[in-house]
């Protein structure tokens, strides 16, 4: 259903209001560039920050931007289970193909919690659902029997998995069955993600660097071993530079970097990365080829 190269999109800021137009062309390069898919409002599009009017707009703005060429996975995460399905009702009605929804944070479910929100979520919508996993940021783990579990539901279509634990891709596979659809949640990671059974990744470093990641996820499903292995190398230090500090600062930075019609602008509690964190994108930026 989904694979390749699939970027977590920056939404830009101007003026602390969401600035559409540079949106908008945004997602148009995004396609230009050759990504494979789009997802607006996930953590690096800062959704924690956005209204419900803004999610809504953002999402239309980037429905209507892709039209029908690549799939558009709408964040419609929350810890609370009512607010997810209000987002993912939203998401619909705007024409996402698919909702990625993050593992309820701050109220640490069990499994059995965790279970019953994705299922009441499913029960709610018909849109298929991405299970977003990303302990570090939740502090909330789905186990593999959990997500074994919730693919018997239809409309549980995928994980985006960020846990870091390489070997959860061949328990998924044998727990969730070869085409649910298994998403890197960590770039450094992809290549071997990859090589473990996975299809894809959603990006940080494809909001920088769409058009070297989209060859790599090209280069590695079509067999080309050697060609991927370079590109990984090429795009290795990026993908390290962009987590020098909080998430977004350091990609918003290095985007308005290559497009300087994206600022660079961040909502607080976000603040801009730290002078280290600059140089150490400027480094990578310089290595990948793409200043």
């Amino acid at each position: 259903m989904f694979k390749g190269s699939i970027p977590a999109l920056v939404t830009p800021f101007r003026d602390e209001a969401f600035d559409e137009a540079a949106f908008r062309d945004f997602v148009e390069w995004q396609i230009g560039e050759g990504s494979h898919g789009l997802v607006p409002c996930g953590t690096t599009g800062e959704s924690a920050t956005l209204s419900a009017d803004e999610h809504r707009r953002v999402v239309r703005a980037c429905v209507e931007t892709a039209n029908r060429r690549v799939p558009v996975i709408a964040g419609c995460g929350s810890n609370d289970t009512a607010h997810a399905k209000a987002l993912m009702k939203a998401a619909r009605e705007e024409g996402a193909d698919a909702a990625l929804v993050v593992l309820p944070y701050y109220n640490r479910p069990n499994q059995q919690g965790i279970y019953a929100h994705f299922a009441a979520l499913a029960d709610a919508s018909d849109l298929p659902i991405v299970v977003y996993n990303v302990p570090g940021r939740t502090v909330t783990d789905v186990t593999p029997e959990t997500l074994g579990r919730l693919a018997t539901i239809p409309s549980v279509v995928g994980i985006k998995d960020a846990s870091g634990d390489m070997t959860r891709v061949t328990a998924h596979r044998a727990l969730c069955g070869r085409d649910f659809c298994q998403l890197s949640g960590n770039d450094d990671m992809a290549l071997a993600f990859l090589a473990m059974g996975g299809v894809g990744t959603i990006s940080v470093t494809a909001n920088v660097a769409p058009r070297l990641f989209a060859r790599f996820h090209d280069a590695y499903l079509s067999g080309d071993r050697e060609q991927a292995l370079e590109l990984q190398d090429r795009l290795f230090p990026l993908h390290k530079a962009l987590f020098t500090d909080a998430s977004p600062g350091p990609v918003k930075y290095a985007l308005n970097k290559i497009r300087p019609d994206m600022p660079a602008d961040l909502r607080l509690p976000m603040t801009p990365p730290s002078e280290a964190s600059r140089k150490a994108v400027d480094a990578a930026l310089e290595h990948a080829g793409l200043v």
